[in-house]
């Protein structure tokens, strides 16, 4: 199960101070008991947590078993939305995580912009890389092209779930999805709230980067760091 960005406050940054969690202690615990109940593993969107030097928003996940094994924080803050005046932005680099097995990794938002950041996970084995989100309407054309983008060129899923409706004047463009490896949507919501449900092979990533071996015929020597 996948939630999308700061779903447990909406998007009110400047009253993140007086919502947000302590380590996000309540919320992972809320989540785990879910996890645990129906036998899940819960990519838990983000929230806003406090921690020593400020507010981050911070991406959740929990196994089937109710453990916490992995957390991320968002590294690129939104100048058009001001984050950067209510959040800290993060500092440690994203991580690949393991479900069932399979690699993934998790990137907020804004970070979907820094191809970068999705090049690094699949250069670690990530084979789904899963976006929470409240993408705006305002910018609704980047968001389905920007993540075929990332899952054509790192040959791995992409799942996302993007927030619905409006908050102080932004409207938000729903249309959470799940890509394939190949970049074709498999489903996609509308811009209601809504559940979608999609099932994924993960091996069609193996597969895909044995018949396209972009990996392989990389010049990483010619392009500097990354």
């Amino acid at each position: 199960m996948v939630l999308p960005e700061l779903w447990t406050t909406g998007y009110q940054l400047d009253r993140l101070d007086h919502l947000a969690e302590e380590e996000g202690e309540e919320t992972i615990d809320y989540l785990s008991k879910l996890a645990r109940q129906h036998q899940i593993h819960i990519v838990g969107g983000s929230i806003a947590t406090k921690k020593e030097g400020g507010i981050y928003n911070t991406a959740i996940i929990i196994n089937a078993n109710g453990q916490c094994v992995h957390t991320y924080d968002k590294i690129h803050l939104v100048p058009m939305l001001n984050e950067p005046a209510y959040l800290e932005a993060g500092i440690n680099r994203a991580a690949v995580f393991e479900l069932s097995g399979i690699k993934m990794g998790v990137l907020i938002c804004y970070d979907l912009r820094f191809p970068e950041l999705a090049r690094d996970l699949a250069l670690k084995g990530a084979e789904v890389l899963v976006i929470p989100a409240e993408w705006p309407s305002a910018r609704a054309g980047h968001w389905s092209v920007l993540q075929q983008a990332r899952a054509v060129e790192n040959q791995f899923y992409v799942v996302s779930a993007n927030s619905v409706g409006s908050y102080n004047g932004t409207e938000y463009a729903g249309k959470s999805m799940a890509i394939d490896p190949w970049g074709s949507i498999m489903c996609e919501a509308g811009t209601n709230e809504e559940t979608i449900f999609c099932e994924i092979d993960a091996t069609k990533t193996k597969q895909i980067r044995e018949q396209v071996p972009v990996f392989k015929s990389r010049r990483a020597d010619l392009y500097g760091k990354i």
